[in-house]
């Protein structure tokens, strides 16, 4: 049997990770500055991680929602004590894509309505519903976008309110941060705005934290920039530093019912162990300051560095928008100077390291960065 080819590869075996680095099957070892999507938040291989999935292991790892499992709750407390929405629900599942879909059927049940509203540029995921409410011509053209989905130009309360209008909306849904769309952050006068006219014309406000989440901002969610409180928070990511976590956060006031929303392995014993551990690294090591102090160092490095790019983001979520193609620049990272970046297009680079990055760690990649731009900014 043959692997589905959809996903393009580079040539490299890893076979361990420790904090920030990545070994090969050649021994050699990288800079990891993208931790799969967002995904490595306190660093490969922490050893409080691995010893609470271990123990969890020796005890059980997985039983049905059907039966009580105290990790939930003591997951919700921690999760509401540290994020500072301590006054939200929780529903479990198991990535962002998930989190997004029952984010949207919860909005529809809620409300009554059916009609949702995104933003260009914007990524929710790749199931059905979360695929139509995603500006991505690449995954949207294949399937039938429907006239229950409406994406809006990014920042535009004024277009967004004539749709409102109508009456017809269940949510509005914006990322924190725009992940896959280039790192675009929304203006904070566009969230509270969208606050506003979300409670006047009677739809929810979801805001898509799964990649800009869990401190990876400098904040643990990238809308408290903004000072808001939506009423339901997407999450994943991070959230169990590689297991497959995921969950929504729930305004107080919306009440749930059995049968509600369903899922087989959210919440599950381990995932519960794996999002635990995280929690007690990102509190105790101080990862969210972490977070903003060395994400604001390397953009300042950058930016003082030269003006013939673009550096956007919050804390260790940047983008480097290029006036070139990065795949060069990206590959010459990876092979001549052992750094793991991402990309957005065909312009930018995205910086989604653990949140456990050192200065040390951030200043050689902009040594390297610096090397490589260098060079290919040279004319030949």
């Amino acid at each position: 049997m043959k692997l589905f080819d959809v996903y393009p590869l580079f040539d490299i075996t890893p076979i361990k990770a420790k904090g920030c680095y990545v070994w090969d099957a050649e021994g050699k070892k990288y800079l990891d500055l993208y931790g799969g999507h967002a995904v490595i938040s306190i660093g490969h291989s922490h050893p409080h991680y691995v010893e609470k999935i271990n123990n969890q292991l020796s005890d059980i790892g997985f039983y049905s929602n059907s039966i009580q499992n105290p990790l939930q709750h003591e997951l919700a407390e921690k999760l509401g004590r540290i994020s500072g929405c301590p006054d939200y629900q929780l529903f479990l599942c198991n990535s962002g894509a998930e989190a997004n879909e029952n984010a949207i059927k919860l909005a529809s049940f809620v409300t009554g309505r059916k009609k949702f509203i995104s933003y260009s540029k914007g990524f929710h995921g790749r199931t059905s519903a979360a695929v139509a409410l995603t500006d991505n011509p690449k995954i949207v053209a294949p399937v039938n976008q429907t006239s229950n989905a409406v994406i809006l130009p990014f920042n535009d309360l004024k277009v967004t309110e004539d749709v409102l209008k109508g009456g017809a909306v269940a949510a509005v849904i914006v990322e924190g941060i725009q992940g896959i769309g280039g790192i675009y952050i929304p203006d904070s006068d566009f969230l509270t705005g969208l606050e506003t006219l979300t409670k006047k014309y009677g739809s929810l406000l979801i805001i898509d934290e799964i990649q800009s989440g869990y401190g990876r901002s400098g904040k643990f969610f990238a809308f408290q920039y903004a000072g808001i409180n939506p009423d339901i928070i997407t999450m994943a990511k991070g959230m169990g530093n590689g297991f497959p976590v995921g969950g929504i956060l729930i305004r107080p006031g919306i009440e749930p019912w059995h049968g509600m929303l369903g899922t087989t392995f959210g919440g599950n014993h381990l995932a519960c162990a794996a999002a635990i551990a995280v929690l007690d690294v990102i509190e105790n090591e101080k990862l969210v300051e972490n977070a903003l102090q060395v994400g604001k160092y390397i953009s300042e490095k950058l930016i003082a560095f030269s003006s013939d790019y673009e550096v956007r983001g919050l804390g260790l979520m940047i983008g480097i928008e290029l006036k070139f193609p990065v795949k060069e620049l990206r590959h010459k990272l990876l092979f001549d100077h052992l750094i793991f970046t991402g990309f957005s297009g065909q312009n930018i680079i995205r910086l989604l390291p653990p949140l456990t990055l050192s200065f040390e760690q951030a200043d050689e990649f902009v040594a390297a960065f610096k090397n490589v731009f260098t060079d290919i900014s040279e004319p030949i």
